[in-house]
């Protein structure tokens, strides 16, 4: 049994991997820690566990094999350092963190003390786009050209996201940083290593952080990704067209399915696929399964760093108004 602590109730996902964990019979959790410990305390009594306010004290017990962390991006380092150094597992929030120089302290500490670690990207394990990389891969495409992802919600301008998410300075980004790592994280599996990238963000709501945003990368196979992301967008959005040379694919949304056309699979009409992979286990029930069992977990530190590297271009892009190199 996998005894995970919870570190923090500060992201919106943290009730869903508090509830995956339970849901998983190899494990539990039995603690929380939080920067807020009036928040902290409150939903240790919801989850009937104990609440410990001080880190160290808690990653210094033997009662406690992993922690689950959902602090805010700004604690990231600190937080996943100490843990690694106390021997705990460490399942994450995606983004690693805002910096690749932050990233790699991470990544030493987990390497230095032999820990398991998975950061969540969901995004990868469904069916839908399984069958993108598959595509892909087997070059039902040619040489890919261009990838059109968009993700978007409206939790800006129907106010259900928590004011602090528009906190630039724990967050360290806005609707890309949040939102966008999907995009970001997707074109990297599917296109490969990335050559430079332009940004465009702006805010409709006024906030202090991006909420309606634009990256364009170029990678080095010569194709050329449109990232789109934003909390403005009326009902969400979960949207995917990739073109090649040999053929395209396009997803409304997953629950409407994927179609391709391929002079693979007999010219140029858009047809169902006859089959789409099965999904991969969640990203925490990997993390759970690798740590308990041993088994890989698909999402480690060298996808977790490349996400980094993306995003902390791409803001420097907007910022400074250029082209960033990548190469």
């Amino acid at each position: 049994m996998l005894r995970v602590a919870m570190l923090s109730r500060w992201h919106v996902h943290a009730n869903q991997y508090a509830g995956e964990t339970r849901a998983n019979p190899d494990a539990d959790v039995v603690a929380v820690w939080d920067e807020d410990p009036t928040r902290g305390a409150a939903w240790a009594d919801e989850l009937e566990v104990p609440f410990e306010g001080n880190l160290d004290t808690l990653l210094a017990s033997d009662d406690i094999d992993a922690v689950c962390v959902v602090t805010p991006t700004k604690a990231h380092r600190d937080v996943m350092v100490r843990s690694a150094n106390a021997g705990k597992h460490i399942f994450t929030e995606k983004v690693l963190a805002t910096t690749v120089a932050d990233c790699e302290a991470i990544a030493n500490a987990v390497r230095a003390n032999g820990v398991k670690f998975c950061i969540s990207f969901p995004r990868r394990t469904i069916p839908q786009i399984l069958y993108v990389k598959e595509a892909v891969d087997e070059g039902l495409l040619g040489q890919v050209t261009a990838l059109r992802v968009r993700i978007a919600h409206d939790g800006a301008v129907r106010d259900w996201l928590p004011a602090h998410f528009y906190d630039p300075d724990a967050c360290g980004g806005g609707a890309m940083m949040d939102l966008g790592a999907h995009g970001m994280y997707l074109c990297r599996w599917l296109l490969g290593p990335p050559k430079r990238i332009v940004s465009v963000f702006n805010t409709v709501t006024g906030r202090a952080v991006d909420d309606n945003t634009v990256s364009v990368i170029e990678f080095e196979n010569g194709a050329i990704a449109v990232n789109e992301t934003s909390f403005t967008g009326f009902g969400g959005c979960y949207s995917l067209e990739i073109d090649g040379t040999e053929g395209g694919l396009r997803m409304l949304s997953p629950g409407e399915g994927v179609q391709i056309r391929s002079k693979h699979l007999g010219g140029n009409g858009w047809q169902q696929p006859e089959r789409l992979p099965e999904a991969q286990a969640k990203p925490i029930d990997q993390w759970i399964a690798g740590c308990v069992h041993g088994t890989p977990i698909e999402f480690g530190l060298e996808s977790a760093i490349q996400l980094t590297q993306l995003m902390e271009a791409a803001y420097v892009a907007d910022a400074e108004d250029r082209s960033v190199n990548l190469g």
